[in-house]
């Protein structure tokens, strides 16, 4: 039996092939083993379909079409059932999904050289917060993709416990972890006994003393700074002539959230806009939100953004260029101004945390080692909002962006 292992992930996507008690990921884009959950549909050569960075790359390139990202979140949310318009024709957003599994399907499978028809795939705790109906009915919209897409035999594992059996292959003696998963969608804890003597074991309940996540990733932390630092250049936060009336701002918030930036895209925003930049005080602001909409650089924005959040991790402040809006434009972002923007998103990861342990039956001083993975843990508040969730409990890390993705195709290889 030949399965494979699939994290299929709000920013970025890996799968790796286990066979003959071996696992390793698939090169799935130019040799690398993991690469952006981006889909682009190419309007200039009809029918063409781009992913990963070649998606990012033409899009950039101004070619002529309609980028696609973050796919994962939309899972739990209403935007399942939503279609987008697609070279003029309407398509449901769960077959762009499909699209996207196919495609890291047929990689693994080029890797392995043989059809795969078993999937061990990860999922977070929690798709949606607080409703376990619609928590469910996201994993089966994900298992129903995942079968269109070619895979007959489709376990779901939770992501952070995959991420603890790739770390248990580090460890020396036997540990109670706390793993913090912190995704572009979603963060996802789970408290683990793992040891030397585990490593080999199919069933892993009786060493999960505790799972708890919540809706908060990466692609919130985008949308808080994009929000804070980038909007107001465009016109958030200004007035109307008449009656002192602010810009109204939910154009601001659908082109700050990665899934929604298309929807912003109509010609009746354009229109209304375009009335607006007259009444605005600051007309020169409202005319780059409208440059925004009509030239489509909603996504350009938004990696614009991604980017900044990515340097302050190591940075105390950067520089945003935005001169694909306008010559010369650019705007100062700061790692204590971030901060502010995403400090009650850094409370709910605190309290999750802390619920997770709580959960497991533990005081915060039984966990040994806080193992953090996915490619927001890298962000310094969220690191010191966990560590407070068990202050004597050393940090650890592996890698970020495929941990998750080696423990499924590890876990892969013990179910088959």
């Amino acid at each position: 039996m030949i399965a494979c292992g699939l994290d299929f992930g709000t920013s970025n996507s890996a799968i790796g092939v286990a066979r003959d008690g071996a696992a390793a990921l698939a090169p799935i884009e130019a040799g690398n083993t993991l690469m952006p959950s981006a889909v682009f549909f190419d309007y200039e050569t009809k029918g063409r379909v781009l992913f990963g960075n070649e998606a990012i790359s033409a899009y950039v390139g101004q070619t002529e079409g309609r980028l696609m990202r973050a796919l994962k979140s939309i899972l739990g949310s209403p935007l399942i059932d939503e279609e987008t318009s697609l070279g003029g024709r309407k398509v449901p957003l769960r077959e762009v999904v499909e699209i996207f599994v196919r495609h890291l399907k047929h990689k693994a499978e080029a890797f392995a050289g043989r059809e795969i028809t078993s999937v061990v795939h990860g999922r977070p705790v929690c798709f949606v917060d607080d409703d376990d109906k619609a928590d469910a009915r996201a994993q089966a919209v994900l298992e129903g993709i995942a079968k269109r897409a070619g895979f007959r035999d489709v376990a779901f594992v939770y992501e952070p416990i995959a991420a603890a059996h790739q770390y248990e292959q580090t460890v020396q003696k036997e540990e109670l972890v706390l793993i913090a998963d912190i995704g572009g969608g979603t963060s996802d804890f789970s408290i683990v006994r793992v040891g030397p003597q585990h490593r080999d074991r199919a069933d892993r309940g009786q060493d999960v003393l505790a799972n708890a996540g919540v809706r908060v990733g990466g692609t919130d932390f985008d949308a808080a700074l994009s929000l804070a630092a980038v909007m107001p250049l465009l016109g958030l936060g200004t007035q109307l002539i008449e009656k002192n009336l602010p810009m109204p701002n939910a154009l601001y918030h659908e082109l700050a959230i990665w899934q929604t930036i298309n929807f912003a895209y109509t010609y009746r925003n354009e229109r209304e806009l375009a009335e607006l930049v007259s009444l605005a005080c600051e007309p020169e602001k409202v005319k780059r939100l409208l440059a925004v909409l009509r030239q489509r650089l909603g996504h350009r924005l938004a990696f614009a953004v991604e980017d900044a959040k990515i340097a302050l991790s190591a940075e105390e402040r950067v520089t945003v260029p935005l001169t694909f809006l306008e010559a010369g434009l650019a705007i100062t972002a700061t790692r204590a101004a971030f901060d502010r923007a995403i400090d009650s998103r850094m409370d709910r990861l605190h309290k999750t945390a802390r619920a997770c342990i709580a959960a497991a039956g533990l005081k915060p001083e039984a966990i040994e080692t806080i193992f953090l993975t996915g490619g927001s843990s890298r962000v310094p508040s969220v690191r010191a909002a966990i560590g407070r969730a068990a202050p004597s409990a050393r940090l650890a890390g592996g890698s970020d962006l495929l941990s998750v993705a080696l423990g499924l195709t590890q876990m892969a290889s013990i179910r088959a």
